[in-house]
């Protein structure tokens, strides 16, 4: 097995290869000044898994050397070529919001399932899918991010306050809170626009001696994440922590969350950020070795989770 670090993906590609216990390298990309771009293999690949490692925020300039980086492998023979990005891009758009627009999410699933035998991701958005299988027709694994943002609380929080930030999170948050042995609510948001959201606590506890830890899957302008810590400091509640699974953070996002209104930040390290305190490595090493289980093709020292 070799692991192929995309753009971005150096760090991560290291992680998972040490559980792996196999090799990685980074994918030599050029681009020419006409804006076309250049890939190369440095690693002989032949009758090796390959495994591309790269989270995919920032889709648009990494999709292309992702695809090119794919097909050269499966020309220079590799057994199977599989992906793992931690975060998945263009989940969102999940169905036609206005007449005419694409559903991005199918759209974008068919592009990578041409050139992949499989896919791991982390907590992808599933708001009306109910499962990366419905838009993915290669072998797919969804991990979970729930259980190591749970040891982490567990280890970090005392007297935690499980609060997401409305509806949706819901099933998610119980599932963190459950681990954690703590309590949890949720708000109830209502969105505006892109960076206009409004965010109201509808239980106000009371919880004395608790904690609030903020949890999002998504944090990229942190509006939402800023106003639901105001709902809670409005009810005196102390300053939360955030935590996040996936850290796209837009701008000045984090400099804004931290500006009185959250104690600190902390995210899991799907995406490389300095708020990353939260390690998925073992998880995706794990989903990666059933994966290539499944098609036959294991040659990396097997290892305990």
């Amino acid at each position: 097995m070799l692991v192929v670090a995309l753009p971005g993906g150096e760090a991560l590609s290291a992680r998972l290869a040490a559980r792996l216990r196999c090799a990685w390298s980074p994918l030599a990309v050029h681009r020419f000044p006409d804006g076309e771009t250049l890939v190369r293999l440095d690693a002989p690949v032949s009758g090796r898994c390959v495994v591309l490692a790269g989270s995919l925020d920032q889709p648009d300039g990494k999709t292309l050397p992702l695809l090119f980086a794919a097909d050269a492998a499966r020309e220079l023979g590799a057994t199977q070529v599989g992906l793992v990005a931690p975060y998945l891009a263009y989940m969102r758009q999940d169905r036609r919001f206005q007449p005419g627009e694409a559903v991005t999410s199918r759209s974008y699933a068919r592009l990578l399932s041409t050139a992949l035998d499989f896919l791991v991701t982390v907590d992808p958005h599933l708001h009306r899918w109910h499962s990366l299988g419905e838009l993915y027709p290669i072998r797919t694994q969804a991990v979970a991010a729930a259980p190591a943002i749970a040891r982490w609380v567990r280890a970090h929080v005392p007297s935690p306050l499980l609060v997401g930030p409305d509806s949706e999170s819901r099933p998610w948050v119980a599932e963190v809170a459950a681990l954690c042995e703590a309590p949890f609510t949720v708000l109830r948001k209502r969105r505006r626009g892109d960076r206009q959201v409004s965010v109201r606590l509808t239980d106000p506890g009371p919880w004395p001696g608790c904690t609030p830890v903020l949890l999002d899957d998504i944090i990229s302008t942190g509006h939402t994440v800023l106003a639901a810590a105001q709902a809670l400091r409005k009810h005196g509640l102390p300053a939360p922590l955030c935590v996040a699974v996936h850290a796209l953070f837009d701008g000045a996002a984090l400099g804004q969350l931290l500006g009185g209104q959250v104690a600190r930040v902390v995210s899991c390290d799907s995406i490389t950020h300095p708020s990353n305190a939260i390690a998925l490595s073992a998880a995706l090493a794990k989903a990666v070795r059933q994966l290539a289980t499944k098609a036959k093709e294991v040659s990396c020292s097997p290892e305990t989770y």
